[in-house]
Formats: structure tokens, sequence, C-alpha cells
């Protein structure tokens, strides 16, 4: 009887072992605030669910990259499976996800931080080429007629957000000329209509986030301006600003694909001896415009 018993609970405890469900952890450096980031979180649940494992997702709604640092400390001390972070600021996070790195939790950068990942040894990134993307969009508002553009930053410590408006310029021509408008509506649209006033030659603007196009609007309206308005990302407001003509395009960089990847990346990680993409998956950029608006207007802050 007594080996019965033992032998049931042996294979109890193994079955146990091989069904133990995966933990996985991800932190993005939103404050609450974006439509952007909800969708990168239903997309890693999502993903979580397809794969039987369980997703965490974490924030600090201040927005501090000491405190995001610690976020990740925090997570790694509890030896997930797997961590997924954005990287806006390599510099204030990096300690903190190589310390992940090399007490042995497999890291997969999103959205922001490419050219870092590597170096700080996470497994890859899935996002973007930001700069690359400012560029395709200040490219096309170039090919529309703009000449003299001005940028909105609503995160001045966002190296991505900053390669979003550089690469702008590339494609435009020119000097960067960029503001730091912050997260906040009313703030976004003060310091739009400030910047439109002091220079009536600026005839383009590109807004490197959803909110900040959708309050940009106002801000042009407000000030009367007659200005070429291109967006990041996508939002039902960015959406209907497309197609009521109010804004020339949005650059979608898929972020539902941002956190639905890297759990399936990690799964395959941990449960096939370390399979791997052979390289970073981009995830965009793309353009959304009048053209292929409403076929993806229902899809806007759910899956796109």
């Amino acid at each position: 009887m007594k080996k019965v018993l033992m032998a049931a609970m042996t294979a109890s405890i193994v079955a146990g072992a091989a069904f133990a469900e995966e933990r996985y952890v991800m932190i993005t450096h939103t404050q609450g605030t974006d439509p952007f980031w909800p969708v990168v979180e239903k997309g890693g649940r999502d993903a979580a669910e397809d794969v039987g494992a369980t997703l965490e997702y974490n924030f600090d709604v201040s927005g501090d990259m000491a405190a995001m640092a610690k976020l990740i400390e925090a997570a790694a001390a509890t030896q997930p499976d797997g961590i997924i972070v954005s990287l806006p600021d390599a510099a204030a996070l990096g300690p903190a996800i190589r310390a992940a790195v090399d007490d042995g939790v497999p890291v997969v950068t999103i959205n922001s931080g490419l050219e870092a990942s590597a170096e700080l040894g996470a497994l890859m990134h899935v996002g973007q080429p930001e700069r690359l993307a400012g560029e395709k969009a200040g490219e096309r508002a170039a090919a529309e007629g703009v000449t003299n553009g001005l940028c909105l930053n609503q995160e001045s410590f966002n190296t991505a957000l900053v390669d979003r408006c550089t690469g702008y310029f590339d494609g435009v021509g020119g000097d960067l000329n960029m503001i730091d408008v912050s997260n906040d509506p009313t703030q976004i649209e003060t310091r739009t209509a400030a910047a439109l006033q002091a220079d009536e030659s600026i005839d383009g603007i590109l807004a490197v986030g959803p909110h900040v196009c959708e309050a940009a609007t106002k801000a042009i309206e407000a000030v009367g301006a007659d200005v070429h308005l291109a967006c990041f990302d996508l939002s039902p407001g960015v959406m209907d600003m497309i197609q009521d003509g109010r804004a020339a395009f949005t650059i979608d960089q898929q972020q539902r694909l941002q956190g639905y990847m890297p759990v399936i990346v990690l799964h395959l990680y941990n449960n096939h001896a370390g399979l791997l993409p052979g390289a970073n998956i981009p995830s965009g950029p793309g353009f959304v415009d009048a053209s292929n608006a409403a076929e993806v207007a229902a899809l806007a802050g759910i899956d796109r």
C-alpha cells in the first residue's frame, strides 16, 4: 500500500511539474493616460491565454524611470519565466534589465530601445525602427507639401520619440524642431497653439502619439492655422480625424504584436530548448490614411 501511495504521489508531482503554469511579467513606461498601451497589454494577455500562461502587467503612474527600474528589479526577484519590458531610456533601465538577465530571467524588449536591447542581454526586440518610421512620415509629409515642420513630443525622456521626430526632419529636410508638450491634453493643446502663434510659417506637425494628435487638432482649429497634421499610432479619435480630413495619415506600428509576440517567443524559448527567431521582429511601420482607415477603424484602440 505504501508503495502504491508513493507511486501515486510521485506521478502527481511529475504531472504538476509538467503542467506548471508559466508566469510572465510585462512592464511598460505608460503613465496610464496613453490609449496605445491597453492594446499592447491586451495582446500580451491574449497570447498568455493562448499558451496557458499568466501575465502580470505593471507600470508606474509617475512615468519616472527610476520607479520603472524598481518595478523591473521587483519582478526579477520573483523569478518569473520571462520579463517583457519597454526600453525608453537605456541608461536608466539598463542596469535593472542586465541584472535580471544575469539572474537567469529571459527578457524580451518591446516598443522602444531597439538599439540597446542586445547589449543588455535581451533575447530579442519586438517593435518598429523608430527613426526609419519618422523618416517615412517626413518623406510623405514633404511630398504632400510640408516645408517647415514641428514635432510634438509628449515624453522628452523617451529616446524612441526623439528618434521619430529626428527621422521626420530627415524626411522633410531641415533642422529638428521639437517641443515637449507633456502627456496632459490641456498642456498639449496650449503648447501647440503657442508654437503655431509664435511661428506662422509652420505648415506641418508630427504628433508622435494618438492622444497628442487629438489635442493638436484642437490647437490647430483654435489658432485657425492651415497645417498638415500627421500622427503616430491609432485611436478612434485619430481614425475619425483621418476620415474627415483633419489628419493626413498615421504611422501604425501594430502594437498588438508588441504585446502578443514576446509571450509566444518566451513560451517557445522556455519549452523548446531555446527555440528563438533569428532576428528581431519589426512590428511596423505602416501607413493608415484615407484609403484604408475605414478598414481598420473598428480595431483602433482594441487590436491596432
